[in-house]
């Protein structure tokens, strides 16, 4: 019997995708702290407008470096989120892109949005990768 990649599979996977970014991509985001859970609390799926929990695959949670200051009270450590269930879920429907590449999917995205980009932005540069 084969069971789901774990919560701790899928961090190991989002690590060594970040092992792999360039040192300077990594030290600009530093110190972003990466977290996996199963899903998104309801509250935040509730203020963000999102019904289906498997909708969410990940989240940035902080200050943008367009908008972060020196004279800033100290703030909470940004965060980026990856959330297992629907990264599987994606993963599962797919079936065209192996787990570890879509797990560094999410995270770049979400680190893109540390950056101060838009969705749009990061479509746009994923776009022009292809």
């Amino acid at each position: 019997m084969q069971f789901a990649p774990s919560l701790d599979d899928l961090a190991r996977y989002a690590e060594a995708a970040w092992a792999r970014l360039p040192t300077v991509f990594r030290e600009a985001a530093d110190p972003v702290a990466i977290r996996v859970l199963d899903f998104a609390e309801p509250q935040l799926l509730d203020e963000l407008g999102i019904e289906d929990p498997f909708e969410l695959t990940g989240l940035y949670h902080g200050v943008d470096l367009t908008q972060a200051s020196v004279t800033d009270p100290s703030p909470r450590p940004s965060e980026v989120f990856l959330y297992r269930r629907p990264i599987l879920d994606e993963w599962v429907e797919r079936g065209d892109v192996a787990l570890e590449a879509l797990v560094e999917h999410v995270l770049i995205h979400e680190i893109g949005h540390h950056f101060g980009l838009s969705d749009e932005d990061i479509d746009d540069i994923e776009a022009d990768r292809r």
